[in-house]
């Protein structure tokens, strides 16, 4: 397993050297790279729209669907990345934060009433 948060870092440094060496930073503004965001998540989904839960479950069997799925969860994570090096936002961070605040909201179940989340 490698160092993630390393990863992480090294990776946004190289999306933004791309970015500039590109003149790209005028567009690169938090809106324009959430609705980016928003657009890759959603050909993500369009790989798995019309496809049952079995069918989706072994979408990675298929060597063509495979790679359109790591492409468009590439394109999802760089946009991410992308928003958060303009933000200035720690994604991993972040994630800690709301894994925190959910263990609180949503206790471990003692019993079977206590299984079904709640809103």
């Amino acid at each position: 397993m490698t160092d993630h948060p390393r990863d992480l870092v090294a990776l946004r440094r190289r999306l933004a050297e791309f970015a500039a060496a590109r003149h790209w930073q005028p567009y690169h503004t938090p809106k324009n790279l959430a609705a980016a965001l928003s657009v890759e998540a959603s050909e993500l989904l369009e790989i798995f729209q019309w496809l049952t839960p079995e069918q989706s479950v072994r979408v990675m069997t298929d060597p063509d669907t495979a790679h359109r799925v790591r492409d468009e969860v590439a394109d999802v994570l760089a946009y991410l990345l992308q928003f958060c090096e303009v933000l200035d936002v720690d994604p991993l961070a972040a994630l800690e934060a709301k894994i925190e605040r959910n263990e609180s909201r949503f206790p471990v179940p003692q019993g079977p009433e206590d299984r079904a989340p709640t809103s």
